[in-house]
């Protein structure tokens, strides 16, 4: 300790536990409600707000919202497009400045606005990026604005009724990067738990305050790898029930094997590896599996709902954390009106996915009911098994 003060360990203690709560008082902190396997971030943004709902992205590293005018293209959205000439807080961002330059892709339009455009697997977004007052609430009730770049999709070729992202990645234009937060926390809900009670909704934090700490907190190291600002971590194995199911069979893993992403529903797992742990849990599990439906393909899918009394726990191997995950994030009904009980996890060869066999992606449904932390200052991901349905 500098100056060679010397405090009392009580007085530490007492300093530590205020500080702590004047700092927890007022977390920034927004409301996160599912829809159709995606888990929206309601925040508000211009002058006056209006209020934006997009999807709660780790994937990506920027905040965007359809704007008008929006192109013949542009899906029917369920929310209400923002209108950037009602709001006397817009502003658009030039080629010169150094927001456009951080975007990798910013190209310049005629007029010398900065021009953006983000690809997903469902279609493209194109618009200008913009500098608007973004505003969320917090823990004490209160609003809290942040000036933030963002993009204003005026071109989007999206198949959804929701569109805006929210790109929590750790970018220099994401959420996150921008707000100035070093870390963040959330707690998802399980997959169709609006359709059993729409009211539910849970809770995203920013800042100091949303650190995930207590019994039962396991974390695993983020992988840093080049030229990316998204979330890998390790993989290295999965257990069904007792038995050990290895990430690959030769037993060695790279690191940074998984991609943790809030925006994408499912866990992808190379065709190997996915391949191995369906047999397993298809041994361990007595019912007979449907087959020959051409509604469902080659899904793993059961007719009787699967429970903790007739499916089996899973535990996800991270290196130096063990995640238990049961039924409910393992097992979902794809489709409302049938009564067809599904594996969640998939083969990321069947699914359009930008990676190679060799990367995973840790999807929401098995990341629900767990607070789950980023810190980006010590790199590491914690999870802590949490009824998300009660925050």
């Amino acid at each position: 300790m500098a100056s060679g003060v010397i405090f009392h360990p009580c007085f530490l203690l007492s300093y530590y536990l205020i500080g702590l709560l004047v700092t927890a008082h007022n977390v920034p902190q927004a409301q996160l409600i599912p829809y159709q396997g995606q888990h929206l971030m309601k925040a508000s943004i211009g002058t006056p707000p209006v209020d934006i709902y997009g999807v709660a992205d780790t994937a990506s590293n920027l905040v965007w919202t359809p704007c008008v005018p929006c192109n013949d293209y542009c899906f029917k959205q369920i929310h209400p497009l923002f209108d950037p000439k009602k709001s006397s807080t817009y502003s658009e961002i030039y080629c010169h400045s150094e927001k456009c330059q951080v975007w990798d892709e910013g190209h310049c339009s005629p007029q010398n606005s900065c021009i953006y455009s983000i690809g997903y697997v469902s279609g493209l977004s194109l618009g200008v990026l913009a500098k608007e007052k973004a505003t969320i609430t917090s823990t004490s009730g209160q609003a809290v604005s942040f000036d933030i770049a963002l993009g204003c999709g005026h071109n989007n070729t999206l198949h959804s009724d929701v569109q805006a992202t929210i790109g929590l990645g750790s970018g220099p234009l994401s959420f996150v990067s921008q707000i100035g937060s070093k870390r963040f926390s959330y707690c998802l809900l399980p997959f169709g738990t609006e359709s059993t009670d729409p009211s539910i909704t849970s809770k995203i934090s920013f800042g100091n305050g949303s650190e995930v700490v207590g019994d039962g907190v396991v974390s695993t190291p983020i992988v840093d790898r080049e030229s990316s600002h998204e979330y890998y971590v390790t993989l290295e194995g999965i257990s069904v029930g007792d038995t050990y199911v290895p990430f690959n069979s030769s037993g060695k893993v790279s690191k940074g094997n998984m991609l943790i992403d809030s925006g994408s529903p499912a866990l992808s797992l190379p065709p190997d590896f996915y391949d191995r742990l369906e047999v397993e849990v298809k041994k361990q599990i007595s019912i007979d599996p449907i087959k020959n439906d051409t509604l469902l393909g080659t899904r793993l899918c059961y007719r009787t709902e699967i429970t903790n009394e007739n499916g089996p726990i899973l535990t996800v191997h991270f290196e130096g954390a063990d995640v238990e995950l049961k039924p409910i994030q393992t097992f979902n009904r794809p489709i409302k009106r049938f009564e067809y009980y599904c594996f969640g996890i998939t083969n990321i060869g069947g699914t359009d996915n930008e990676f190679s066999d060799s990367t995973g992606v840790y999807g929401n449904y098995v990341q629900a009911n767990f607070l789950i932390g980023y810190d980006l200052e010590t790199r590491i991901v914690s999870f802590k098994p949490t009824d998300c349905t009660k925050l």
